[in-house]
């Protein structure tokens, strides 16, 4: 990845919410899911390490019903928000695809 690719506007995330989107990066369309918790942004691929499916069956619907983590809808696998780490599940001790990201007049680019 080279310049960074712009993923979605602020304020289409929610605080204490979640959102997906797709864009193409490196001529590849790629989906991604944005949790957010104030100004604290987590990005990853939405793509559970289990069998790689999208996390989400609701499209944006990323979280367990107490919002306290990540969960597949898929298999239940349950994920920390801050660093992706599956905490349990079919794919635990697993990891979701990190990605840096960098807010610049109200868009949320990725960056790496």
């Amino acid at each position: 990845m080279g310049k960074p690719i712009p993923l979605c506007p602020l304020d289409a995330v929610p605080d204490g919410g979640s959102n997906g989107f797709a864009v193409d990066v490196d001529g590849t369309r790629q989906g991604f899911m944005v949790i957010r918790r104030g100004n604290a942004l987590h990005v990853y691929a939405n793509r559970c390490p289990h069998v790689g499916l999208p996390l989400d069956f609701t499209p944006g619907q990323f979280l367990d019903p107490e919002r306290t983590h990540i969960q597949c809808a898929n298999h239940g696998a349950l994920f920390r928000i801050e660093d992706g780490f599956c905490v349990s599940g079919p794919c635990a001790g697993a990891g979701l695809k990190p990605f840096q990201t960098k807010v610049i007049k109200g868009t949320i680019y990725i960056t790496d």
